[in-house]
């Protein structure tokens, strides 16, 4: 089947927190008017197996209680192996109705309050936000910036660990917002030197199958046995299909003591099984959704592109690197603006909804980070406004 993802839906009339003035006003100042480019997910229909198997359930005409049955976990397992040779085994696999909330769970209950928890930044926001909510302390070490190509400085890394005793590291896999893809030596360094202080790893592997070809993914349930035992591995069919709103993700835990101690925690509070449409959603998609995908990721490829070409001919003095995987483009406009606020820019000139770099960490100041994942009519018009403010 072939898929328009040239068509606009008006999602400003539903409840889509990116979309909907009176949703995202808040976040904005109070404005009303931008055309938004912020928020993680697609603008994309979802894949038709997926509406399938949803339309199914409505005509059924009863939603009530659910449990994930066999398939449910096939469909995981097979799509795992798949697309990232990686063999998982059912006994891994635990529901959490999302991965911020499973990065909180493991934070509460993996460590104490004062603790202190390592991230990479600049890096996805709620990683601080999850740790600090919880009373733990973050320590950040920052990420190389080679002209806009980020590497580890494994040096800082350990430093960071061994002088501040660090009992929690979150991994970014592939990186939000910096759009980094992993290698597998640079995470056999990671994963050295946490074995080596005993270090939690929370390895949110979200965007994992959003990789452009000319890359690969590497899970770091690839890796050596070895690394494991400190394990969390965090995903979900929701950046991949576009199911955020179905609130599904899956928690893979190799290690059995310390899977069940998160399912313990999780039984505390009476969280066990997907939604309906949650089971639905994941079946559908991991069985049938990969025609859907190898399409969004060449329109995606397209997009991507389209920006690199874009800035170099109109803003040449704005900064973008390609990204190796994930919808989001992350650009340096610190020169383009020169001193002015970049949260008035937008706003008041531009009229683009984006993320703000700093909310990334101080390293982001001057980026935004744009979500491309949309017509591309839709990006070329963001585009132009930020070119035509800035004329």
């Amino acid at each position: 089947m072939k898929y328009n993802f040239d068509e606009i839906i008006d999602r400003s009339k539903v409840n889509s927190k990116k979309w909907n003035p009176n949703l995202y006003k808040d976040t904005f100042n109070g404005h009303t008017d931008l055309l938004p480019l912020w928020v993680a997910d697609m603008d994309f229909k979802v894949a038709q197996p997926i509406l399938d198997a949803m339309r199914k359930v409505i005509d059924h005409g009863i939603l009530g209680y659910t449990a994930p049955d066999e398939e449910y976990y096939q469909a995981i397992i097979q799509w795992n192996k798949k697309r990232k040779n990686c063999d998982i085994k059912k006994d891994w696999i635990v529901y959490t109705n999302g991965v911020v909330p499973a990065i909180s769970f493991i934070i509460q209950n993996f460590t104490n309050e004062e603790d202190h928890i390592l991230i990479q930044t600049p890096v996805y926001h709620p990683f601080r936000m999850s740790t600090e909510n919880n009373n733990r302390k973050i320590i950040t070490s920052s990420l190389i910036n080679n002209n806009g190509y980020y590497t580890i400085d494994f040096e800082d890394f350990e430093k960071k660990i061994k002088e501040n005793n660090i009992k929690l590291f979150i991994l970014c896999n592939p990186h939000n917002p910096v759009g980094r893809v992993w290698k597998k030596d640079e995470l056999l360094k990671i994963a050295e030197i946490c074995l080596k202080y005993n270090v939690l790893i929370i390895s949110d592997e979200i965007h994992s199958d959003l990789i452009f070809k000319e890359h690969s993914h590497t899970s770091f349930l690839t890796l050596d046995e070895k690394y494991w035992k400190n394990l969390f591995v965090c995903t979900a069919p929701s950046k991949t299909f576009n199911l955020a709103g179905i609130q599904t993700s899956l928690i893979l835990i190799p290690n059995p003591e310390l899977k069940l101690k998160y399912q313990t925690a999780l039984g505390k509070v009476r969280i066990e099984n997907p939604n309906t449409f949650g089971i639905e959603g994941v079946k559908a998609g991991y069985l049938h959704g990969e025609e859907w995908l190898e399409q969004v990721l060449e329109y995606l490829d397209n997009n991507r592109k389209f920006i690199q070409k874009f800035l170099a001919e109109k803003i040449p003095s704005a900064k973008y690197t390609l990204p190796e995987g994930t919808y989001l483009a992350w650009i340096n406009l610190s020169e383009a603006l020169k001193g002015e606020k970049i949260e008035e820019f937008f706003e008041n000139k531009a009229k683009v909804a984006i993320d703000y770099g700093n909310w990334f960490g101080e390293e982001g100041e001057g980026y935004i980070r744009l979500n491309f994942a949309c017509p591309k009519s839709i990006l070329e018009e963001a585009l132009n406004r930020i070119y035509n403010a800035l004329k």
